[in-house]
């Protein structure tokens, strides 16, 4: 396929999977139950943390989140304290555990009272071309409280070359907005021309078949050239691919 063509491709399969039938087997789900800015972000924050493995148990996990939570993420986050802690024992999701939690309530209720939330905090350091530094000065604030070192993990630094891909991708849902109602679009102080698409073993496999990916690790230099490569697709809009690469690996096995 020559460029045209690929454009004409990916803006196809881009349409066939950013429907609202995509959100019945993705953890989009979660944040999907809520109508207020302040839950759907918190929700998807959190589901978007633990965005690995199965995608069965993340979003199975996902709905244990939300029990733990009253199925209220800023009412129970806002009045969260150690006292809470005893509604987390036995959370586990891979190797994020209920310690991780614990400081993962404290770390957002830090945010919402001191920092003006979530969007403040990954809007007020974007730059130009570019949310990965913005990535990158959230996980410092994230972490200014006292915390346990093996909680770090969750969290990605893009200036330590990785590529974030489960920050990417709750940044894709808050940020891009679309006709669909998949994605939320409700972080008006973002432009989703800035987006960056997430980046894992079906996005990242499918982008070197089609030959607009060449490095073969998926980490921050490999997330750049992505990066570019869709933006001369679609300057403005450039992770509705998001849909594209992940449907054909996910799904077609392409």
């Amino acid at each position: 396929m020559n460029k045209v063509q690929l454009k004409e491709f990916l803006d196809e399969k881009a349409a066939q999977y950013n429907t609202l039938d995509f959100i019945e087997t993705d953890p989009i789900q979660i944040p999907h139950k809520f109508s207020v800015k302040e839950d759907i972000e918190i929700s998807g924050f959190l589901i978007a943390t633990i965005a690995w493995g199965n995608r069965k148990s993340i979003i199975n996990n996902g709905e244990r989140l939300l029990e733990i939570m009253g199925n209220s993420p800023l009412d129970f986050v806002q009045h969260y304290s150690e006292e809470n802690k005893k509604y987390l024992n036995g959370f586990v999701h891979r190797t994020f555990n209920e310690d991780d939690l614990h400081y993962f309530f404290k770390a957002l209720q830090n945010i919402y009272t001191n920092h003006n939330g979530l969007e403040y905090v990954f809007a007020k350091n974007q730059i130009k071309n570019s949310l990965q530094p913005a990535i990158s000065a959230f996980k410092k604030t994230f972490f200014e409280l006292p915390h346990l070192p093996r909680s770090q993990k969750h969290v990605s630094d893009p200036l330590k070359n990785s590529a974030a891909k489960r920050i990417n991708m709750f940044l894709r849902w808050m940020v891009r907005s679309d006709t669909t109602g998949v994605d939320f679009g409700i972080w008006n102080s973002i432009s989703p021309s800035i987006l960056s698409c997430p980046l894992d073993v079906h996005s990242g496999g499918i982008a070197r078949k089609l030959n607009i990916l060449t490095r073969k690790q998926n980490d921050a230099k490999a997330l750049a050239e992505l990066d570019k490569s869709l933006r001369e697709f679609d300057p403005l809009d450039p992770v509705k691919y998001d849909f594209a690469l992940f449907g054909l690996g996910a799904f077609e096995r392409f």
